[in-house]
């Protein structure tokens, strides 16, 4: 196996090519304006995967990609004369999936902005379900307070009547 630094950067070369080749030596009408967006290679350096794509609708990338099946020994000739290695690699075009992901990512956004939309108008009429405040408070009312100090007055008194019972013993034993 190589060093997976090589296939990649052999990779890179090879993508480099390829798109250098179909713009200066490939005259094929067939071909629509195509562009090399990856090129993997796999561990043994014997088979390369070109990613492409194509601007236009269904016909023009059916016309580019027989177009590109059709000129694949003449850019196989041009990748092995350009990079010296001692095997080149077979090419294997594939149209690359990015436009139609990023089509749908595109739709999901926009699914999304509508969804939020909607939130926000049916935000802006409503209200809070319970309080305004949904966190609790210590309640400060003078009626409470005033209940409060009665019973501070009885335990004061109670206290007052233990203290006086306990000094009643004291003073009776000594």
């Amino acid at each position: 196996m190589t060093d997976t630094s090589r296939a990649r950067k052999l990779a890179d070369r090879i993508r480099v090519v390829v798109a250098e080749t179909l713009q200066r030596r490939i005259k094929d009408p067939r071909l629509g304006y195509v562009t090399i967006t990856d090129t993997r290679v796999t561990g043994d350096l014997q088979d390369a995967t070109v990613f492409y794509t194509v601007y236009g609708d269904d016909e023009d990338r059916a016309a580019s990609a027989a177009a590109l099946e059709s000129a694949k020994g003449i850019l196989r000739s041009e990748v092995g004369r350009q990079l010296g290695v001692r095997f080149t690699p077979t090419l294997t075009f594939v149209a690359d999936a990015l436009p139609e992901n990023a089509k749908t990512i595109d739709d999901l956004l926009a699914r999304a902005r509508a969804a939020d939309e909607q939130v926000r108008k049916a935000a802006t009429d409503a209200s809070y379900a319970g309080d305004a405040d949904p966190y609790r408070k210590p309640v400060e009312d003078e009626d409470d307070l005033d209940l409060d100090d009665e019973d501070d007055e009885a335990d004061t008194d109670a206290d007052a009547a233990k203290t006086a019972k306990d000094d009643d013993k004291g003073s009776a034993t000594a």
